[in-house]
């Protein structure tokens, strides 16, 4: 082999593995770069995009309930630290506040971001779960996208329309007293990785949120009798084997249904498919393929 040859190979192998992972990760400095640049542009995206975000509050409950959820406060996460669960409740009991009582009024959106704020030690935030690059870590504010998870719950039971949300690409604990189905949560990053949702009906929508002793509570609730209910339910899910790592697979769906009529239903859609990687040996394999081109042609097959 020529040395050319040689050289221009190492060099390829050098960029494959530089670039298998976001340069960002590679320098702290990068790092701060690259989430000062997004968070600028999301600042400016704020300013700019034309949508009218939902800002004002009530203490007055609207009229009528459309769903209500509650979220238990401490869980067993695999082997994480349980401190970080005690600090998460510190931090679910400043943002919720920035919260509960929001009024999201006809063709008004709801943004996460926009309403909690960057987590800083300044307003009390203390150190708590983070899942950031395939691990679970400390991070300021960790676990206040437990409130975010709650209220993607709620407004999958009701015409809200979500328009933005994004998702962990990994699935890092065992279902250890899981109640909602895998990937139905919201990721939260400020400001970028928001959670947002519009409302395009004719009527008013409120969020309400609140603590009982075990448990983060919340409700949605309408200024009108909508007349239909939501039945939200898991399909397709199923534990995978690709090669010698595991993987994590199903879709959420949902059924509209008459409220006063024996539960006619409506309407049948899929609201989401997922599919991450999972950090943890599952105690069941539904499906394994040696590879991931068996893999992918399988699904070529079910599609076809």
């Amino acid at each position: 082999m020529c040395p050319s040859t040689f050289f221009h190979r190492a060099n390829m192998n050098f960029l494959r593995l530089f670039l298998s992972k976001p340069i960002s990760q590679y320098h702290p400095l990068l790092y701060f770069m690259a989430t000062r640049s997004r968070r600028m542009m999301r600042y400016w995206q704020w300013k700019t995009d034309g949508k009218d975000y939902a800002h004002s509050f009530s203490d007055v409950p609207l009229a009528f309930r459309v769903k209500k959820h509650q979220s238990v406060l401490i869980r067993k996460l695999g082997d994480s630290d349980q401190h970080w669960q005690h600090n998460k409740v510190i931090n679910l009991k400043i943002a919720s506040p920035c919260i509960s009582g929001i009024l999201i009024h006809p063709q008004q959106t709801f943004s996460f971001c926009q309403l909690v704020g960057q987590a800083t030690t300044q307003k009390g935030y203390v150190e708590g779960m983070e899942l950031s690059f395939g691990q679970a870590r400390g991070g300021i504010g960790g676990g206040i996208c437990q409130i975010a998870n709650l209220i993607h719950w709620l407004v999958l039971h009701s015409p809200l329309q979500v328009v933005q949300r994004s998702q962990h690409s990994f699935d890092p604990f065992p279902d250890h007293g899981r109640v909602l189905p895998f990937g139905s949560g919201a990721a939260i990053f400020y400001n970028y990785i928001d959670y947002q949702f519009y409302n395009p009906t004719p009527h008013s929508f409120q969020i309400r949120l609140w603590f009982s002793e075990k448990c983060l509570e919340g409700e949605l609730r309408c200024s009108a009798d909508l007349g239909y209910v939501y039945h939200v339910f898991e399909q397709q899910h199923a534990f995978l084997k690709i090669g010698t790592d595991y993987y994590r697979q199903n879709e959420i769906w949902r059924h509209r249904k008459e409220k006063y009529k024996s539960g006619e239903i409506l309407a049948t859609e899929c609201m989401t498919r997922n599919f991450a990687k999972v950090l943890y040996q599952p105690s069941r394999i539904d499906q394994h393929y040696p590879s991931w081109a068996e893999f992918q042609a399988a699904q070529n097959i079910k599609i076809n």
